[in-house]
């Protein structure tokens, strides 16, 4: 695969916010982040009914979820690598087509097994958007539009985690979770060719000869910069917190006392629309108040919905849930642009270091989030979350240095 671009103006600056290539950019990642994130939370809107079908305990289940997010995890650097090759745009390409067969692949399997297998694969080729698309504002958007854009990309992320959630469960109730799953990964070829569609030339790209020992010198030089560590301490814990509330909510609510059906239990996902929203008003924010105070703010309200959940009343917990996302994604679209910025060189590898650790929480605690539901209840896995908040606040608290976006 031939670089995108071989020879960019050294006086590149990016594209301004308002231009059509800004615009284009944006509608390009918005498909991008469809493919991409629909696919990869699809199954957790059916967890009951997997679980049922295949006769597995609810822990298990969510491996269906974290199989995915450790193959991203441990292809995200790999990913870089490549990108540094070839161009950003062809390595999100070749990702999210290959994502896309293995997506149309993966409700078929025929045992857990082998679909567990076949959700690490489809991981690993997914692993070339979350970590390249970042990289990507920062080449082709100016810097005093960059951190409105690494919000809005955000906002695209969460569109398309509840478009997976909303078309598989509903789907799922009438045809069962194949027929869900298998519908989400047709929305994402379509999301896919909007991808190839509409993404305009690259002019920030500069071919790197990158190795594997240059990217681990890159890591090396990251992981001792306190202020990156927090950061990616961020994802860790606050994504494991996030995914671990999502993975097993719809198994509290199908059982008393609300009674819910799947079905309509993905409804609940609506939430996410204050992602979108909250991700970009946070990003606005940081003009005026700085990063670290609104990633601080953010992680409190995240904090309030965790607990406002733990209600006995389906509606109270619906506005929880609301609070919950708002403040998470608030937090995630400050320290995913910041773990960009704040590195000295090699910031493809430094969002993929976070990527990683966002990616890696989601696994771990996604997990381990079941097995405290199960011992402890909803009483439990509330307080995991909560001290994962906790001890995230405090590390970026104790760990990162204070300032403003450039544009500031």
């Amino acid at each position: 695969m031939r670089p995108t671009s071989t020879s960019p103006d050294a006086s590149w600056r990016g594209h301004d916010r308002g231009s059509r290539e800004y615009r284009r950019i944006l509608v390009a990642l918005l498909g991008a982040g469809v493919a991409t994130f629909a696919q990869l939370y699809s199954p957790q809107g059916v967890l009951p009914l997997l679980a049922g079908d295949l006769d597995i305990d609810p822990a298990r289940a969510s491996l269906s979820i974290s199989a995915a997010t450790t193959g991203l995890a441990l292809s995200v650097l790999p990913w870089s690598v490549l990108a540094d090759r070839v161009g950003r745009v062809s390595a999100m390409r070749l990702a999210l087509v290959s994502a896309t067969v293995l997506g149309l692949v993966m409700p078929w399997c025929p045992w857990f097994e082998a679909l567990v297998v076949v959700r690490v694969l489809e991981g690993v080729a997914l692993g070339g958007i979350p970590g390249i698309a970042v990289t990507y504002l920062s080449e082709e958007v100016s810097a005093r539009s960059a951190a409105v854009a690494a919000g809005t990309y955000v906002s695209g992320t969460t569109v398309g985690g509840l478009l997976g959630r909303l078309v598989a469960a509903p789907v799922a109730d009438v045809a069962g979770w194949r027929v869900g799953t298998f519908a989400v990964a047709v929305l994402a070829a379509v999301a896919t060719a909007v991808f190839f569609a509409v993404t305009p030339p690259p002019k920030g790209f500069r071919p790197r000869r990158s190795s594997v020992g240059t990217t681990l010198q890159a890591v090396s030089r990251h992981l001792r910069d306190r202020h990156l560590i927090a950061l990616y301490a961020q994802g860790l814990l606050l994504m494991g917190g996030f995914v671990a509330v999502y993975n097993y909510l719809t198994f509290r609510l199908e059982a008393p006392p609300f009674l819910v059906p799947v079905g309509a239990a993905s409804l609940l996902f609506l939430a996410y629309l204050a992602g979108t929203l909250s991700s970009r008003v946070a990003a606005g924010l940081v003009a005026r108040l700085g990063r670290r105070a609104v990633l601080l703010a953010s992680t409190g309200v995240m904090v309030a919905g965790t607990l406002v959940t733990l209600a006995d009343s389906l509606v109270v917990v619906v506005v929880g849930l609301v609070v919950l996302t708002a403040g998470f994604f608030g937090s995630h679209s400050v320290a995913s642009g910041w773990s960009g910025t704040a590195a000295r060189g090699d910031r493809s590898q430094s969002t993929s270091l976070y990527t990683l650790c966002y990616y890696g929480g989601s696994s771990i605690f996604g997990y381990l989030g079941g097995l405290a539901w199960s011992a402890l209840g909803w009483g439990g896995l509330v307080t995991m979350v909560v001290a994962l908040c906790c001890a995230a606040a405090l590390w970026a608290a104790l760990g990162t240095r204070e300032d403003l976006p450039r544009s500031g």
